[in-house]
């Protein structure tokens, strides 16, 4: 639920923020929704940060929390990666191939996580290249802490199982004579 929500934000967020030179919506009603979903996604995303930290200071150890956590971190992250390539392409159209729109650059941050790499939207410019290696240094950070914690609880849940078995299994009566 926590991460769908984090998601939404994003999202309201992300397509609601002010970065074309002219703004898309010229009616003012217009304006209005995109400065309202802009806004409520700014506070959705402080109030999911501020719920994530104190969950994180009441029960530091907790594998999901970490979790939850992480991906809201990428969620974050992936919107800011993806509103600099948008504004990027804005200000210098040659830095993109293919990357034309929000969705656009949207689409290209998530290929880059997911280093899927299709070829369908890539960077040639200097400038992008350098911020795409960017991100792909911040996803194999992110990627890496994310086996870690998982790794790290299972481990910590099979010690806790082994434990518990040598505890039963010292406490049991011999049967073997």
């Amino acid at each position: 639920m926590r991460n769908g929500a984090a998601a939404v934000c994003t999202m309201l967020f992300y397509y609601s923020v002010p970065v074309a030179r002219v703004f898309e919506l010229d009616a003012w009603p217009g304006r209005v929704a995109g400065v309202l979903a802009f806004f409520a996604g700014v506070a959705g995303l402080g109030w999911l940060v501020w719920r994530r930290v104190q969950s994180y200071l009441r029960a530091p150890t907790a594998a999901g929390g970490r979790v939850d956590g992480l991906l809201l971190i990428v969620c974050v992250v992936g919107a800011v990666f993806a509103l600099f390539y948008y504004r990027l392409q804005q200000l210098h159209p040659d830095q993109f191939l293919g990357l034309e729109t929000r969705t656009d650059a949207l689409y290209y941050t998530l290929v880059t996580l997911g280093t899927v790499g299709f070829g369908d939207v890539h960077a040639v410019g200097q400038l992008a290249r350098v911020v795409t290696m960017v991100q792909i240094v911040f996803d194999l950070v992110v990627l890496g802490t994310l086996l870690t914690i998982i790794t790290s609880s299972v481990t910590s849940r099979i010690h806790a199982a082994t434990l518990a078995a040598n505890n039963v299994s010292a406490d049991a009566p011999d049967t073997t004579r």
